[in-house]
């Protein structure tokens, strides 16, 4: 049986009663489904409250002026309208709410809405509403039955009008009901004109059919606005294709224009001011008035819109559970509701299939610090679970760092296996690219470091398409043994683990690291005989040593009560004298380049060294060749996988493209999760500062963030893989853009550095519009130039197709461009940060080393 000693270090404005908003004169004409707004007027006779009044001006709705019917209004303004606009006020002051279609599901629900609504004390209350459930999937109905001539869509838009008018009656009376009803009449009236059109011509466009589709919500928010205004509480409602402007941005996606947008929702409110709105969800316009759909889960991402372009101080989803599940409480009856979630571990979440929200919708809240509260409609006491920036009061223990876990269920793997893979170019895109042609959604990607396999997930109702695909593009490679198989593996799932602090605390590898070991070591004494003890455990104050090994389960208290001051002289004596077991291993966690400048003498004594510690191999070169000289003429041995990518494997690749007999041409890769967190998320209208601001109130950045954007750390794995591909390069010898301006260096704090970085946003600013232009964008990159033996950090920008530009997140991509991966470079992406990444890398080092001394494989 063989042992390993183990070492480690701990690491706004009010207005009067009497209220006139009109109608632009230059809208007159224009069909009431699109322009009314309501005006209030207190009466000399008050006691039977506010009076209601509409200016309505109707129009025939034709498919071939279907652009107009939005266009902004124009044209002069009269004294009386001048007198009556008012400013749009923004802040604090505002709530935002959204109710989704099973709130508004029946009369009953929409009269619950109005009260939440009603019993909300803020000053301003703007409210998004879906359309009536089941009420969206109807209209679609309608198109599509429409445009494939079956007569049975006029059935199903007699049931739609049957819904609406059921539940308006049941909700409310008088002439706010006829009023409604006449509306309804009239939509109707159009909409059956419009269908008639589509099924005689067999065809509808995009656009009919999210003309058609957005009714839905036209009749939701009216029939609100109504329920409200029975309690003699003044509203507005509006409808989002006057205010909300986005761009289509592929297939199913938009990207809103928050600038126009900004202006339509002013020119609206001059127009229309009040303190309670009600919005339309779901719906907008594209910049040429073409009505359009913010697609599905759109009316959650429109009340994150408005929420933002009236910097609002919440937002609130409803829906029909309490919150956020930590799990799935269909699968682990132990799941809890989240009291807290940051906005990134939402974004993970909802990735991993969690019923959360759309990533999307968090983006337009995150830049003004707008949490987004889940609450449930049905059980109001709940407080629900808030969205927002990563909370401050949570502690740094490894238990805390683990928020929810989510899973992405009914997958199948494929795997394409073959010798015949090895060093040919192209394989990789042949294989997704016949996943591309059947339309399949790659859920996850691995290839194996041997280059023999390709392995990715794709939806188990996805996979016989694509199994028939991979087999007829690779008839002939199979048929001659090229290729060994194509196969699947079925009903399979993806866990995540998520939690923003897992790849953000400080100081968790060394402790993370001895937790995977404790769950650990008893597997692999049984399984492979390996018999691993950790004989001291050293932090920066005080050291634990044992000359049978410390136990695990209890080494926390441990090193609370037994410990001793921290002295390394006497920890590594420690080691190096217990010749009770023959094989011992020293294990940095610091990021200390003193601890760092001992490795030499530690493998003189026999002392193997494993390590994430970036300094010795970045460090002077003399001093990294006479380090590597002693480790190659010795039997010790040093592993560092973890210097580069964390638990990626960049180090072993890299050794396997080499001892292969391959040829290093080029290396380049975004290696830092922090610089690679903010280009992500520096885009549409975001400022360079505020991104910089996000991520280091998330624990993203090195408290003082010019540690991170000043490229150093990047450098320095530029310089690691540099000497590994034979460069004797020195730091000093690799140009890095900082991204610290030469006037903020000289700053005296982190926080004078943060409040000047605004005053350098428009040269980001400018940058980014650049890159914009030539349809790219730009990424943080360190580059091995092997043939011109040189290397570099820099600033680049990459076309929106380029793997660098579809990250998210913090992840880590490095490309190898080699004799055999010339033309299309071999990838290596994932987690490059976190401590139970970085932990497992430093593991797998550990369990290398075991290979390496004999222990079975």
């Amino acid at each position: 049986m063989r042992s390993l000693t183990v070492a480690s270090r701990h690491p706004g404005a009010a207005f009067s009663t009497r209220r006139r908003p009109l109608l632009h004169p230059a809208a007159a004409g224009r069909d009431s489904t699109f322009q009314r707004c309501w005006r209030w007027e207190k009466t000399q006779d008050s006691s039977f409250g506010s009076s209601l009044r509409t200016s309505r001006l109707p129009r025939t709705v034709h498919g071939d002026i279907l652009k107009n019917l939005l266009a902004p209004t124009a044209g002069a303004v009269s004294v009386e309208q001048a007198e009556a606009i008012a400013d749009l006020p923004k802040g604090e002051m505002w709530s935002v709410h959204k109710f989704g279609g099973t709130c508004m599901g029946t009369s009953e629900r929409i009269h619950n809405v109005a009260d939440i609504v009603l019993r909300d004390p803020s000053e301003r209350k703007l409210v998004v509403v879906s359309a009536m459930s089941k009420v969206t999937d109807m209209m679609y109905n309608l198109v599509n039955k429409a445009q494939s001539r079956d007569d049975s869509y006029i059935a199903v838009l007699d049931e739609v009008f049957d819904k609406h008018m059921t539940t308006a009656k049941d909700l409310l009376a008088g002439e706010d009901l006829a009023r409604f009803l006449s509306q309804l009449h009239a939509d109707i009236s159009n909409l059956k004109a419009m269908l008639r059109a589509i099924y005689i011509a067999g065809h509808a466009t995009e656009s009919f059919s999210d003309f058609v589709v957005g009714h839905g919500e036209l009749w939701s928010a009216q029939m609100l606005s109504y329920a409200i205004q029975k309690s003699g509480t003044p509203c507005s409602w509006m409808d989002t294709r006057e205010v909300l402007v986005v761009n289509p941005s592929g297939a199913n996606q938009v990207d809103p224009d928050y600038l126009e947008s900004e202006k339509r929702l002013e020119k609206w409110f001059s127009r229309c001011p009040a303190e309670t709105i009600i919005a339309t969800g779901f719906i907008a316009s594209t910049p040429e008035n073409i009505p359009t759909t913010l697609k599905r889960d759109g009316s959650d991402f429109s009340a994150a819109i408005i929420g933002s372009l009236v910097k609002a101080r919440q937002v609130t989803i409803w829906t029909d559970v309490d919150g956020v599940f930590s799990a799935d409480p269909r699968k682990v009856s132990e799941a809890v509701i989240l009291s807290t979630l940051s906005y990134q571990e939402a974004w993970e979440m909802s990735y991993f299939g969690a019923n959360v929200l759309h990533p999307r919708t968090i983006i337009p809240v995150m830049k003004y610090n707008i949490p987004i509260v889940i609450r449930n409609i049905f059980n109001t006491s709940a407080p629900g679970t808030m969205i927002c920036q990563q909370p401050a009061n949570e502690n740094g223990d490894l238990e805390a760092c683990v928020k929810a876990f989510a899973t992405i269920d009914k997958l199948a793997l494929v795997n394409v296996e073959g010798t015949g893979m090895a060093g040919v170019p192209g394989t990789a895109n042949a294989i997704f690219g016949a996943v591309k042609d059947v339309g399949a959604n790659v859920i996850m990607i691995s290839q194996a470091s041997s280059e023999h396999s390709v392995c990715f997930a794709v939806p188990e109702k996805e996979v016989a398409l694509v199994s028939a695909a991979l087999h007829a593009r690779f008839r002939e490679a199979l048929a001659a043994g090229r290729l060994s198989k194509v196969e699947v593996i079925h009903n399979c799932s993806i866990l995540a683990t998520v939690g923003l602090r897992m790849a953000s605390t400080p100081g968790l590898i060394g402790r993370t690291l001895l937790n995977q070991l404790k769950d650990q070591a008893a597997v692999l004494k049984e399984n492979m005989n390996i018999d691993l003890r950790v004989m001291g455990i050293a932090g920066s104050r005080t050291m634990l040593l044992s000359d049978i090994g410390v136990d695990l389960t209890q080494w926390k208290e441990k090193l609370q009560t037994e410990a001793e001051p921290a002295n390394l002289d006497k920890f590594v004596h420690h080691l190096s004298e217990n010749h009770f077991f023959p094989n011992r291993v020293l294990v940095d966690c610091t990021a200390d380049t003193s601890v760092a400048s001992h490795y030499y003498d530690w493998l003189k004594k026999g002392i193997h060294v494993i390590t994430p510690n970036k300094k010795a191999n970045s460090g002077p070169l003399d001093r990294y060749l006479k380090l590597r000289t002693l480790q190659r003429a010795s039997y010790t041995h040093y592993f560092y996988e973890a210097t580069v990518g964390a638990g990626l494997p960049i180090i072993s690749t890299l050794r396997g493209l080499l001892e292969t007999g391959d040829k290093i041409l080029r290396i380049e890769g975004i290696f830092s999760g922090t610089l690679s967190y903010i280009f992500n998320n520096f885009e549409g209208a975001r400022t360079f500062s505020d991104v910089v601001a996000e991520a280091k109130k998330a624990g993203y950045t090195e408290p003082d963030p010019r540690d991170d954007l000043s490229g150093t750390d990047v450098a320095r794995k530029v310089i690691i893989l540099a000497r590994e591909s034979g460069l004797g390069l020195e730091l000093s010898d690799i140009p890095v853009r900082s991204l610290v301006p030469e006037a903020l260096k000289s700053c005296t704090s982190a926080d004078e550095y943060m409040q000047k970085l605004p005053s350098f946003d428009e040269d980001w600013a400018r940058e980014r519009k650049n890159a914009e232009a030539a349809g790219e964008v730009l990424r943080y990159v360190g580059v091995v130039d092997v043939v011109n033996k040189k290397g570099q950090v820099e600033l680049r920008a990459y076309k929106r197709d380029h793997p660098f530009a579809q990250l998210s997140g913090s992840d880590n991509i490095i490309a190898f461009t080699t004799s055999r991966y010339k033309d299309q470079p071999l990838i290596v992406r994932g987690p490059g940060a976190g401590a139970e990444v970085t932990a497992g890398g430093v593991f797998c080092d550990i369990l290398r080393l075991s290979s390496y001394l004999g222990a079975p494989s």
